[in-house]
């Protein structure tokens, strides 16, 4: 049998134990979605290895050279220290990496998310032939979304912690531009799998016309 073939058949099979999610949760949607995840997985380990890992080795560990050399042997250390996670008494030493982690990773958000919403706003206020109510609309979305996340509360005589009005006010319009954003959001997720399913039925349907043909 053709490797192209085979391949035409393994789609076809586990396209059908995908649909069997129809019935319910079933063992054989569950056996494809472990295909899927350990596939994903290798994947990712490949590409990773021979895109990321191999060629950062030979750049700092194998370069001969003591600068790169130890530049290479810090993340290595690092990472070996994640080890240290499944030890009850060692696990300190593992939120050292995590908390290099956590802080990197808010910080690239946070430069993310000032670069790529904020500084675009600002900008776009000085911009000619600026749209006035779309942009006073952005900012005000965005300003209201934070204020919804930020618990700024006063406390009253009885003990009781309660936001004021006006911030009240901006965190009842930031749920609704959350509300909106996120309804958007998942409407596009509906059109995209509605695409991925009609792509699978025609599928389907073309490979059971080859099989009888």
């Amino acid at each position: 049998m053709p490797v192209s073939e085979i391949g035409l058949w393994a789609g076809f099979i586990l396209t059908l134990l995908v649909f069997s999610a129809v019935l319910g949760d079933n063992i054989l949607y569950r056996l494809a979605v472990y295909v899927f995840v350990g596939m994903s997985a290798g994947y990712a380990a490949i590409v990773t290895w021979n895109s990321v890992l191999v060629p950062w080795i030979r750049a700092t560990l194998l370069s001969g050279e003591p600068l790169r050399v130890a530049l290479g042997v810090i993340p290595l250390a690092l990472g070996g220290l994640l080890l240290f996670k499944a030890s009850v008494r060692l696990n300190r030493l593992a939120g050292l990496t995590m908390a290099l982690l956590i802080g990197v990773g808010a910080a690239v958000a946070l430069i993310g998310a000032a670069s790529g919403t904020l500084v675009p706003l600002a900008l776009g206020a000085t911009r000619p032939g600026l749209d006035l109510p779309s942009f006073l609309i952005s900012v005000a979305g965005v300003v209201c979304s934070l204020v919804y996340f930020q618990y700024l509360a006063v406390r009253t005589p009885s003990g009781d912690s309660r936001r004021s009005l006006p911030i009240a006010t901006l965190a009842f319009f930031g749920q609704g531009f959350i509300v909106i954003t996120l309804g958007a959001l998942y409407a596009a997720a509906i059109l995209s799998s509605l695409a991925i399913f009609s792509d699978r039925v025609a599928y389907v349907i073309e490979f059971l016309k080859l099989g009888g043909g």
